[in-house]
């Protein structure tokens, strides 16, 4: 037997506990993030009833909490670099809490708008934080699969939201419902807090050339632009995905709407399969770009279908499948985008400069496609989808050439 062998293993071993359990942790508090942004939404129709509202007005708390989102999530990063992530996630998660504490006890519309605000702000920090934790603590050849947990936990708690919500105010009453959302995140930040060594990380000084300016230099860096760019659009083709391509699809295809209620169920749980198939691909950073185009590539090509094909009823929920499965490949290679293009020292404020895109996307998206759907282009819609999967591509490598130009000897 070789010795030197026999001494890595335990070392090995060790690596792999501790990057299993940074991961778990913030994917735990991750699919938390996404777990609040559906907490009032599938609650409207009582909402509505109960504060004597418009779906428009119900509709505008989802603005503001992504407005504001948007906002601290831009200068989150600069606090996650300035005193570490872990302080900065454990005050988001408290913040979520209060959120979900205070819709539960709120008396007025005006009152859920400000628990938004405070809901917005603790949705901020989590991709500066989170992203700052798994790239410095976890070991570069499980990256690609620490992306992929993140992701899938982000869609669980998509998932879980609305069931829990709906299913305990049938139950009961909204107020029960949002009320246990709340116990849900402080179960959660206790477990957190249980194991807060294990999320420990010493803020390292800033280099001389990022102390000047403020620490504003990564600002010049135009790869960093271009994967803002590419959230924006990955946002967009996301809140199509999630709040008008099934609707658009069942006016096309005569879908009953019980089958139309599975479409995007059936999109999210083959978005989590994809993203762990797209955790072994990312294991390359070198090919990340080429797996993007190839999974928005094929998701693209299912929108057209779904667009201009004639299908059966039943089709419809397999070629949401097949694009959710083909998005979901991409998605760990989408993080490595952001990370291969983030300077030493400055993950935190590249995380969130890029990840607002994201919110700046979600705000944007309903503008355009709600008017399409209020004026029946459903088609239109569909084809929307399918060129904004093809621009994500197209921002994919313009990120490589951004970052190669910048690389490049002058």
């Amino acid at each position: 037997m070789n010795p030197s062998s026999t001494l890595n293993a335990p070392a090995a071993s060790a690596s792999l506990r501790s990057d299993a359990s940074v991961i778990g942790l913030v994917g735990i508090a991750h699919s938390l993030s996404h777990f609040s942004q559906l907490l009032l939404a599938p609650l409207f129709p009582w909402l509505k009833d109960e504060f004597h509202v418009t779906y428009a007005e119900l509709g505008f708390l989802m603005t503001i909490f992504f407005v504001v989102s948007c906002a601290v999530q831009a200068l989150a990063g600069f606090v996650v670099d300035r005193f570490g992530p872990r302080p900065v996630l454990f005050g988001g998660l408290a913040l979520l809490g209060v959120a979900a504490l205070g819709y539960s006890v709120s008396t007025s519309y005006w009152m859920l708008a400000g628990f938004a605000v405070v809901g917005g702000i603790g949705n901020g920090v989590f991709h500066p934080a989170d992203y700052t934790l798994l790239n410095r603590k976890v070991s570069a050849a499980r990256l690609g699969h620490a992306y992929s947990v993140h992701g899938i936990t982000g869609s669980l708690g998509w998932a879980l939201a609305p069931a829990l919500v709906v299913t305990l105010t049938m139950a009961y009453s909204w107020r029960v419902a949002l009320a246990a959302a709340a116990v849900l995140v402080a179960a959660v930040m206790i477990v957190l807090l249980l194991n807060r060594d294990k999320l420990a990380l010493p803020v390292k000084a800033p280099a001389a050339g990022q102390a000047a300016a403020g620490g504003l230099n990564f600002l010049r860096i135009p790869a960093v632009w271009m994967c803002f760019a590419f959230f924006f659009w990955y946002a967009i083709t996301l809140s199509v995905v999630q709040a008008f391509a099934p609707e658009s699809a069942r006016q096309l295809h005569d879908v009953p709407l019980a089958l139309v209620a599975v479409c995007l169920t059936v999109f999210m749980v083959s978005s989590a399969g994809g993203m762990v198939f797209g955790g072994f691909l990312a294991s390359d950073p070198s090919r990340c770009e080429r797996i993007v185009a190839f999974g928005f590539g094929a998701a693209a090509i299912v929108a057209v279908l779904l667009a201009l094909a004639s299908l059966r009823p039943w089709m419809v929920p397999v070629l949401f499948g097949v694009m959710g499965f083909s998005s979901g490949i991409a998605s760990p290679s989408r993080d490595l985008l952001v990370k291969r293009s983030t300077p030493e020292n400055a993950s935190g404020r590249v995380y969130g400069v890029v990840y607002a895109g994201l919110d700046i996307g979600q705000a944007f998206a309903p503008l355009i496609f709600g008017t399409l759907m209020d004026h029946g282009q459903f088609r239109t819609v569909l084809l929307g989808l399918a060129a904004t999967q093809g621009v994500l591509i197209v921002s994919a490598f313009k990120v490589r050439g951004a970052r190669r130009a910048s690389l490049a000897p002058a």
